[in-house]
């Protein structure tokens, strides 16, 4: 089955853009122009994919991004006209996880689509050995795709997981920042030090909010290294 993305953008021209990359790629794309008619079909039709635009009428993107989170963990990838550096951590901040900003190339916004879809839904076959990663009361479910805090879930999008698997199978590596892209994203892929960095905290947020405040610990000058949580 093609993975099913659902495209929002209030510009029929980017909307038409992307649907013609995608398809061309073997992806099924539904579109929306605004962020209440994209709520509308998420819940009808469970994408595998969400391609967001920020600034849009009716709801903005951010808007829609926390709508989702609240029972979803969907990848999200966003979109905007701005270079605001603001707006690239806001939208990682709530659970996005990447951001492209507008003009893009199409080739690239289909790269990092594949590559959030790879590490969404990886196939049985390519699954790694190990079922479970456990350091202390962190457990991940590697197969499942699944977080805890001891019997309490954590919500983690792709990004988000991927960075934490790392962690856990290097224990007591510190790693630096251009390793956890690499493990985050393909290697043909470039994503900035700011990106990687909200990723952290947003797991640091999540983990915290259940009763850990130590799931990643910062190495200035160096990197991240995984903390304890008893």
């Amino acid at each position: 089955m093609p993975s099913k993305i659902l495209v929002v953008d209030d510009d029929a021209h980017i909307r038409e853009v992307v649907q013609f990359a995608l398809e061309k790629a073997g992806v099924e794309v539904i579109e929306a122009g605004d962020g209440r008619r994209a709520l509308e079909l998420f819940s009808g039709l469970k994408p595998d994919l969400v391609i967001l635009d920020i600034t849009m009428p009716e709801m903005d993107g951010l808007a829609v991004c926390r709508e989702i989170r609240k029972s979803f963990d969907t990848p999200i990838l966003f979109l905007s006209s701005r270079a605001d550096e603001v707006d690239r951590v806001v939208g990682l901040e709530i659970g996005g996880d990447d951001y492209v900003t507008k003009p893009f190339s199409p080739r690239e916004l289909v790269a990092r689509v594949q590559a959030i879809l790879k590490r969404a839904r990886a196939k049985p076959t390519d699954a790694p050995a190990v079922k479970e990663l456990r350091h202390g009361s962190v457990r991940l479910d590697v197969q499942g795709h699944a977080a805890y805090l001891k019997d309490k879930k954590i919500q983690l999008t792709a990004t988000e997981f991927a960075i934490l698997t790392t962690f856990l199978h290097n224990p007591e590596r510190v790693l630096s920042r251009d390793q956890l892209m690499d493990a985050a994203y393909d290697r043909d892929i470039s994503v900035s030090d700011r990106t990687i960095d909200s990723h952290i905290r947003h797991v640091r947020g999540k983990y915290a909010r259940a009763g850990c405040k130590e799931i990643i610990e910062t190495v200035h000058g160096v990197g991240y290294k995984l903390g304890s949580c008893r």
